[in-house]
């Protein structure tokens, strides 16, 4: 089970791993060994709740394909093990910033004191710079 929070944990039969050779430069295995992981996961046939596949489909993530599929590439590390545990956390992370409830944004009005002062901090600075102009002598 990949735990997410107190109440939301996702089974790992769920989640298809696939180890894979990395890119990049290597050293002497880097032809022979199979450490990078590739983690896909199905949005819409996974055991979520329905307001949090939404929220996953929703997102403007490029980790996100269009038919629902989450997938992640772990080759950070030079162990599989590791990679495996990468790919997870970055899994757990996604689905952890969808199931976080946004505040709902109420606009609010600057007070009377607010405006008072702000008018006349302007009338100030009005006539500091008005005094700074070209001096007639008629």
């Amino acid at each position: 089970m990949l735990k997410i929070s107190e109440c939301l944990s996702i089974p790992l039969i769920e989640i298809e791993m696939q180890a894979i050779r990395s890119q990049g430069s290597g050293g002497q295995n880097v032809n022979k060994v199979s450490t990078a992981i590739h983690l896909r996961f199905d949005i819409k046939a996974s055991s979520l709740l329905e307001i949090y596949k939404e929220r996953l489909l929703k997102l403007k993530d490029s980790r996100v394909s269009s038919e629902g599929i989450i997938i992640i590439k772990a080759q950070r590390y030079n162990s599989q093990i590791k990679n495996k545990e990468d790919a997870l956390k970055r899994l757990q992370e996604i689905i952890k910033s969808v199931t976080i409830q946004m505040k709902i944004r109420r606009p609010t009005r600057p007070t009377k004191g607010s405006k008072v002062r702000r008018l006349k901090s302007k009338a100030i600075q009005s006539r500091r710079k008005s005094l700074r102009g070209k001096v007639n002598d008629e």
